[in-house]
């Protein structure tokens, strides 16, 4: 019966041909075990993998030990890795389980091209597709989420989704066949375990059927989905510019801040900040917005859309030369853009831009006479470089203005206060440069002690 049902879901499915080759993950538990028996039993050309993870002593060592004795009794092909996953997630900075997912499945696909197979099967049953589709809801999904787990992704297939747990275990029992159990599945440490082992038999408690109804609302979705992702993309088209997202356009749509979130989310924006931004089109433009990867910006009429440009290399380095007689001190002009520079301070606190600039600005507090003579022979070009950085910052003020809140405006006040120190020193006649410098250094000093204290 189970045999039959199996082989009706892969033809409805389409999920791979009599002909074709496939690479079975073989845990050595009852859902991969019945998935080997009854694909080799259907007349599939199968093999077998198995991922050792050693994360449970000498439980991993004994799984590992029965699938290969079951693999040599059936004549099956093996295939058999060893991971070291606490290291792995360390290193990736990942919990152990996800991380053992990505080993697991970067594996798969390796194995696969290598052996020359088409599909990789896997053993997910109705009932994991169950627990996939309530912990989905419980973190919080989208209608993706919401479909439960796919028959096909890819080159991963699972025939086993037209059985459930029961069915599989029935399967075994009735055959002979025995198999491992994993431990980890019998306590409920982990999510996954919780929705299986209390909250699923409470629910049964309301509904017997529970399961079944869930599987079939997963499979209603599904399809919505289709008509969703349609109805999605054709709403892209119209809110989307080269400029970047029309806000005119977006607020005259059914649902904008759905389809703002359908937009970003696949850049890297959680749900939390795409609320945000949803709640900054009727604001002030100049607002931005990141990602790992994306930079979303709030103009007047588009939400500015940006990869992340690469790093550039520093406004400043460092060259050594070889001291002679006849050296002469380099006197290259420095050429500063003012988008590099408003990036640059957009992204420094103020008192952190207060001590850059301060500590730039100590030689100037002394005499001439007394200053090294490299330091004589470069104030040209640093005198140039510190007036290229007052106007670039007096250009950030004026844009920092529209933005700034009643309770950051007397920080501000100081700080345009001190941009003003800074453009009248630098910009003061030789007459009079050594006191404008004093009252200017003074002002500096002042501010910097202001604001560690604020």
């Amino acid at each position: 019966m189970e045999q039959e049902r199996v082989a009706q879901y892969i033809n409805q499915k389409r999920l791979f041909m009599p002909t074709d080759k496939v690479i079975i993950a073989l845990s050595g538990g009852a859902d991969s075990v019945a998935l080997l028996c009854l694909l080799q039993t259907l007349g599939y050309n199968c093999e077998a993998a198995h991922c050792n993870f050693h994360l449970r002593g000498k439980e991993s060592d004994r799984d590992e030990a029965f699938v290969c004795q079951l693999c040599a009794k059936r004549q099956v092909p093996l295939h058999i890795v060893h991971f070291n996953t606490v290291r792995t997630a360390e290193e990736r900075h990942i919990s152990i389980e996800m991380a053992a997912r990505e080993l697991r499945y970067e594996w798969f696909e390796e194995i696969r091209r290598k052996s020359g197979a088409n599909v990789i099967a896997v053993a997910h049953h109705r009932d994991d597709s169950v627990e996939t589709l309530l912990l989905n809801l419980i973190r919080g999904t989208g209608i993706n989420g919401l479909r439960g787990i796919r028959p096909k992704n890819g080159h991963i297939v699972r025939p086993l989704l037209c059985l459930d747990r029961k069915e599989i275990i029935n399967y075994l029992n009735r055959t002979g066949q025995d198999y491992v159990t994993d431990s980890t599945n019998l306590q409920d440490e982990y999510t996954r375990n919780k929705i299986r082992l209390n909250l699923l038999p409470m629910m049964q408690e309301i509904n017997p059927s529970v399961k079944e109804s869930i599987f079939n609302t997963a499979e209603h979705l599904s399809e919505v989905s289709i008509i969703y992702k349609k109805s999605i993309e054709e709403a892209t088209k119209r809110v989307q510019t080269t400029e970047g997202i029309c806000i005119d356009a977006l607020m005259q749509e059914t649902a904008p801040e759905t389809l703002l979130f359908e937009i970003l989310y696949p850049l890297g924006f959680n749900a939390a900040q795409i609320r945000d931004i949803y709640r900054a089109l009727e604001g002030q433009p100049g607002k931005t917005f990141s990602s790992e990867h994306w930079r979303v910006v709030k103009d007047r009429k588009y939400l500015l859309i940006e990869a992340y440009q690469q790093v550039e290399q520093p406004l400043l380095a460092m060259e050594k030369y070889s001291l002679t007689p006849d050296f002469i001190i380099p006197r290259q002009r420095v050429f500063i853009k003012y988008s590099t520079l408003l990036r640059i301070f957009s992204s420094l606190s103020i008192k952190s831009l207060t001590t850059l600039i301060a500590c730039m600005t100590v030689p100037w507090s002394l005499p001439p006479k007394r200053l090294p003579i490299s330091c004589r022979e470069c104030v040209v070009s640093l005198r140039e470089m510190y007036i290229a950085i007052c106007r670039a910052m007096a250009m950030l003020a004026g844009r920092l203005l529209p933005t700034i809140s009643a309770g950051s405006i007397l920080k501000h006040s100081a700080v345009f206060f001190w941009i003003f120190s800074m453009s009248t020193w630098l910009s003061s006649s030789s007459q009079n440069a050594s006191a404008s410098r004093s009252r200017a250094f003074s002002s500096v000093t002042a501010f910097s002690e202001f604001t560690s204290e604020a």
